[in-house]
C-alpha cells in the first residue's frame, strides 16, 4: 500500500522566497524545487506569477532590509560660507537586494528611494 502525502499549501511569502532563490547566479530550479519538496513545474509557474506581480507580499507584513553602514565619505575641509551654500549635500547609499544592487549618490529623496526599493523587490 502506497503512502500518500497531504499537499502542503504555501503562503505567498514562502512561494516568493523559493522563486527568489532561483534567481541567484548558477541556481537550478529543479534542485531548489527538490530541496523544498515542490515539483519543478510548480516553481516555474510561481516564477511566472512573480514576474506578473502576483506574488506580492501581504501589505500587513513589514519587511526589513539589511543595511550596511560604512565610513567611506572623504574628509571635507571647511570652506567659506558662500561656497558651502552652493554645494549640494553629498552622500552615498548602496542597497544590495540580492538580485539587484543600487547606488544613490548625492541628495537622496526618501520617496524616490522607497519607490526604487519597492520596484526592485518585485
Amino acid at each position: 500500500m502506497e503512502k500518500t502525502e497531504k499537499r502542503r499549501m504555501r503562503s505567498k511569502t514562502e512561494r516568493r522566497q523559493i522563486v527568489e532563490e532561483t534567481f541567484k547566479s548558477g541556481a537550478s530550479v529543479a534542485q531548489i524545487a527538490r530541496a523544498h519538496g515542490v515539483n519543478a513545474n510548480q516553481v516555474f509557474n510561481w516564477r511566472r506569477l512573480y514576474h506578473a506581480g502576483q506574488l506580492e507580499a501581504d501589505s500587513t507584513t513589514e519587511q526589513l532590509l539589511p543595511v550596511k553602514v560604512t565610513d567611506a565619505a572623504p574628509v571635507v575641509v571647511a570652506k567659506p560660507a558662500k561656497l558651502r551654500e552652493k554645494a549640494p549635500p553629498s552622500g552615498i547609499i548602496d542597497i544590495d537586494l540580492g538580485h539587484a544592487r543600487v547606488r544613490i549618490e548625492g541628495t537622496a529623496n526618501p520617496a524616490c528611494i522607497r519607490a526604487v526599493i519597492e520596484g526592485l523587490r518585485r
